[in-house]
């Protein structure tokens, strides 16, 4: 086992050097300006996806697809994932992954787009979409969209499953000296429960604890953020200027290089937001929109909510905690141990919140991964293979909660950056596809007509 962790560390490594930074970074920024800075239509985005529009084709409402992609994206990389970040990566890893956040809204947007725009539907008329149909239809690469089906169905396995399974227990033999093992087969068992009846099944279940988990959480950030207000200012001045020049935090706490910074931010903030993995595009796909420009406004909103807006509070919350003489936080590289020394400045129930947060945010990751992972799973096999990989991925679960924090995280990391090369292709290929029909929706004014475009069978293909 030591020497597989050793491996897995160095293909981590390896795959998220500086090249796969400046071309996730890149494109995001390439994306915002092909776009023409779709992030200043985040209010009509935001308006959007709280709006009900039964007039376009899908399975589930475009707020139903945002909760259930949100539910992917809002897990214990928030929490735990920033916590990592800010102890591998310095103070500065903060800021770089807010700014992930913000241009990263772009490429949610771009990679949405054209996921609706080459979506198909199976022999019952479900709606049926991802990176694959892109790279299938609208580049006529399916051997690249099959590497795609695969590395999603393997991800799906750590980001979505085994990380969040392994967050959860640990935190729960922290709290309540609950063995590791008894807390991951509770979990396996409710995420059983629910992932049994499908996407319709788990996008209700999500747009009622989305919402919910997300304002109770964003309120135990403001509560320390009001106990830690004298150390806020310094910690934003800290975050700013560490993701530039290497700055030691906190007592025990060495220099970290801009590049570790560079690096835990952006891979963490993708963690989070999972902008160019092309993971959340897969549950827009079966929303019920007008046009493709419409769901993809909506989906974005993801990532203003999930990175801009919880993972700077989380940031802003564990490094003002640390700059706290009294508190004592030494030096530490698990980024949970910060997360809950930060929670403890709250009176009495500050572990109690911690404690739903993360369990929440990390139940809600599983149920939103497993359709994703389910789909690429169906795209290579078939929908023979739906409830095999439920179990399956149920089963994983369990195995998540007892094995080694580190491992988890670098296979999750490593899943995530083979996720990244295919669909980044699909979204830079198609960039011109991507800035036309952006145009002809968004900036012409049409975002409330409908797409006539017949939506073909797979079976057509």
């Amino acid at each position: 086992m030591e020497q597989f962790e050793k491996i897995v560390g160095m293909i981590d490594g390896w795959l998220w050097g500086p090249w796969l930074l400046v071309l996730l970074f890149g494109t995001h920024l390439f994306i915002t300006v092909r776009s023409g800075f779709i992030q200043r239509k985040l209010g009509l985005a935001i308006k959007l996806s709280v709006t009900r529009d039964d007039q376009g084709s899908g399975d589930v409402s475009q707020f139903g697809a945002l909760t259930t992609a949100l539910a992917s994206t809002i897990g214990t990389g928030n929490i735990v994932g920033v916590g990592t970040a800010i102890a591998l990566g310095g103070p500065g890893a903060v800021l770089w992954m807010w700014l992930t956040g913000i241009f990263g809204i772009a490429t949610k947007y771009a990679e949405t787009l054209i996921s609706v725009k080459y979506r198909v539907k199976d022999e019952k008329g479900a709606m049926l979409g991802g990176a694959w149909f892109a790279l299938e239809r609208g580049l006529k690469m399916k051997w690249l969209g099959v590497l795609f089906a695969l590395f999603t169905a393997i991800a799906a396995f750590g980001i979505g499953n085994m990380t969040q399974g392994n967050a959860v227990a640990k935190l729960f033999n922290q709290e309540f000296n609950v063995p590791m093992w008894v807390s991951g087969l509770v979990l396996a068992v409710l995420v059983g429960v629910v992932i049994l009846g499908g996407i319709k099944v788990i996008t209700r279940v999500c747009e009622k604890l989305v919402p919910f988990m997300s304002a109770l959480y964003v309120l135990g950030c403001i509560i320390i953020l009001i106990i830690n207000r004298a150390y806020l200012g310094q910690a934003i001045v800290l975050i700013v200027s560490a993701a530039f020049t290497p700055k030691a935090l906190g007592g025990g706490f060495v220099a970290y290089a801009i590049m570790e910074a560079a690096r835990r931010g952006i891979s963490r903030g993708l963690f989070s937001n999972e902008a160019g993995m092309g993971s959340a595009p897969i549950v827009a796909a079966a929303a019920q929109t007008r046009n493709p420009a419409r769901q993809a406004l909506v989906s974005s909103t993801g990532v203003f909510w999930d990175t801009v807006v919880i993972c700077l509070m989380t940031g802003l919350v564990v490094v003002s905690s640390i700059l706290v003489p009294h508190n004592n936080i030494g030096a530490t590289t698990d980024g949970s141990v910060l997360v809950h020394a930060s929670f403890n400045q709250i009176p009495f129930i500050g572990s109690i919140v911690l404690t739903f947060g993360l369990f929440t945010f990390a139940f809600s990751t599983i149920l939103g991964w497993s359709y994703m992972g389910e789909q690429g799973a169906e795209y290579l096999l078939g929908v023979k293979s739906n409830m095999p990989y439920r179990a399956l991925y149920t089963l994983i679960v369990l195995v998540g909660a007892i094995v080694p924090l580190e491992l988890a995280w670098n296979i999750a990391d490593s899943l995530n950056a083979l996720m990244i090369i295919p669909n980044l292709i699909a979204v830079l290929l198609l960039s011109g596809t991507i800035a036309k029909d952006t145009k002809f929706w968004v900036y012409g004014n049409r975002i409330d007509e409908t797409d006539t475009t017949p939506i073909p069978l797979r079976t057509e293909l």
